[in-house]
């Protein structure tokens, strides 16, 4: 299964999926410096708004709009599904930093906190989603499995 291939039939712009990136893995080094369970709740509270799309309320979605609206930058649309699952990976992964944090477990939460803002540099700056190949991967297992199965 190819990455380009439609998957679903909704889009979504990639600019804004970068610029929403960037802000996390701004916010997730605040926290690794900050070590404050505030910041891992933000991260966790946009990710769950942006999951039950309610993207309105999604600090980290206005931001993303005023600044590719600002600049004049045109969507770039690619597949919904592959960014739908990082993000349900990331609202999983936001909701155990705030297990984490709230419970004193810092050096595991510093651990998880640096695997996420790696994956956040790496969809900023190379449009490279880890939550995709995962996706991606999963689907062609899928695939697999079921063709051998029938």
């Amino acid at each position: 299964m190819s990455p380009s291939c439609p998957i679903s039939t909704r889009r979504v712009d990639t600019n804004m999926v970068r610029v929403i990136s960037l802000q996390v893995a701004l916010f997730s080094v605040i926290l690794l410096f900050t070590q404050e369970s505030f910041f891992a709740l933000v991260l966790f509270f946009d990710f769950m708004v942006r999951t039950l799309r309610l993207s309105q309320l999604s600090p980290f979605q206005l931001v993303s709009s005023l600044i590719l609206s600002g600049w004049g930058i045109a969507p770039k649309l690619c597949d919904e599904s592959p960014k739908r699952f990082a993000l349900y990976l990331g609202l999983v992964i936001s909701f155990i930093l705030l297990l984490l944090f709230v419970s004193g477990l810092t050096v595991i939460a510093t651990f998880i906190t640096g695997i996420l803002l790696i994956c956040a540099l790496l969809e900023t700056a190379f449009d490279f989603c880890i939550g995709c190949k995962i996706y991606y991967a999963i689907q062609i297992l899928n695939s697999y499995y079921k063709r051998r199965v029938s």
